[in-house]
């Protein structure tokens, strides 16, 4: 098992992660009946796209030689309706230490293959735009 989550009302889940026992709450946005006070399910998966990228990006970079710490992405997600979806996934990732050509393509391209991106609905536009020092 990888998690559990528990309704605990008011439009709000808490999700714990099995093997750490790090946990999280959802809330639903205030366009679709919530408070925004955390991270919608939606968001979740929005922001999931970007965890995934830097993840695998920073297997490889370290693979490479090179330090990607502070690295920094920005996530904005587009809702659409009928029936109510994510529409768009914007990522604009900024990297604060020097790169070679060489190594942005190979991180660009580790970027744009990770997990999540495959997993996504092909519907969803993806954007990314990578900003590199």
């Amino acid at each position: 098992m990888t998690a559990t989550v528990t309704y605990i009302g008011d439009l709000r889940t808490e999700n714990t992660h099995v093997q750490s026992g790090n946990s999280f709450i959802t809330d639903a946005p205030v366009d679709n009946n919530g408070k925004g006070a955390a991270f919608s399910p939606t968001d979740t998966v929005a922001t999931a796209l970007a965890n995934c990228m830097l993840t695998v990006m920073g297997i490889k970079a370290q693979d490479m030689g090179y330090n990607m710490e502070g690295t920094t992405a920005q996530v904005t997600k587009t809702m659409a309706s009928n029936p109510r979806r994510i529409s768009k996934i914007n990522v604009v990732l900024s990297f604060p230490q020097l790169a070679s050509i060489k190594t942005r393509k190979i991180l660009e391209h580790t970027a744009n293959t990770c997990p999540v991106h495959y997993s996504l609905h092909p519907d969803i536009e993806k954007v990314v735009t990578f900003n590199w020092k």
